[in-house]
């Protein structure tokens, strides 16, 4: 192996170990995908995090600044095909290979770049920072596996912008209390944490619900080699807004909701069985 090919083997790997690190849910997602998809994936998910480290981790740190070299040093990845740093090395490759847009980056990096923010979010910085947090990686993924079916991606562009925006909300709703505790967040449009209710809740379940309705007729209409792994995600995150559905708001606020892993096992192995029966 040239040592070209050795570096950009090493810099996916190195996201495939971050993936692995941070999220074993999505690391068994990205596994149920055809092979040929699992370096790519990596190599999205390996960015995000590493932008999503810097403005929720480092406190200790100047995260703006630091913010402004993780942009300034995409940019140059992006520009050059090159980077020393694996995780931008690898994310640029794929971008290059798969065609992925340069505005579902910016989009990503500008609601990044909110959180760095004191925002009080209203209907718009809502719709703007679920755009770029969640959608965009959606479309990112989406451009992977339309493989450069430029009509099968325009086609299914909206219900993978629904799957982001589902997952992101269910984030949002089981986060809420750590979110402004730690961070002095409250990403839902008019909502005040003090007087979070079982209504407000309700209001917020069902236009969760309306995206993962959504989010399912793009799913079944995915290349088969990648339509387990995005069904198996929304399998889990359906489970995980279902517990938080069947508790009150007062419990939202006092615990953080998950699902078991031997539950998550169960997901896999059934949605396993409906992928082979041809169910999904």
């Amino acid at each position: 192996m040239d040592h070209v090919a050795l570096f950009n083997d090493t810099s996916l790997a190195c996201s495939k170990l971050i993936t692995a690190r941070y999220s074993t849910s999505f690391t068994l997602g990205i596994r149920t995908l055809d092979r040929r998809f699992h370096l790519p994936v990596y190599a999205v998910y390996g960015f995000v995090r590493w932008a999503d480290e810097i403005v929720d981790t480092f406190h200790d740190h100047d995260k703006a600044a630091l913010f402004a070299d993780f942009k300034r040093q995409t940019d140059e990845a992006l520009a050059m095909r090159f980077s020393l740093s694996p995780v931008l090395h690898a994310f640029q490759l794929m971008v290059h290979r798969y065609g992925i847009d340069r505005e579902f980056i910016d989009a990503f990096l500008r609601s990044m770049e909110m959180d760095l923010e004191d925002n009080r979010y209203n209907q718009s910085l809502y719709e703007e920072y679920i755009y770029g947090s969640a959608e965009v990686v959606g479309l990112m993924c989406l451009r992977i596996f339309c493989e450069g079916d430029k009509a099968m991606f325009e086609r299914l562009r909206e219900p993978a912008r629904r799957l982001g925006s589902a997952f992101q909300k269910v984030n949002f709703l089981r986060d809420i209390r750590s979110d402004y505790e730690e961070r002095g967040r409250v990403y839902f449009p008019g909502v005040v944490y003090e007087r979070f209710d079982d209504a407000t809740k309700r209001e917020i379940e069902a236009d969760i619900r309306a995206d993962f309705d959504a989010a399912y007729a793009g799913i079944v209409q995915l290349p088969r080699a990648a339509r387990l792994g995005v069904y198996l995600a929304y399998v889990y995150y359906l489970k995980l807004f279902h517990k938080i559905k069947q508790l009150p708001a007062a419990r939202i606020l006092g615990e953080r909701v998950r699902v078991p892993d031997n539950t998550k096992l169960l997901l896999l192995m059934g949605s396993y069985f409906r992928y082979r029966l041809r169910a999904i």
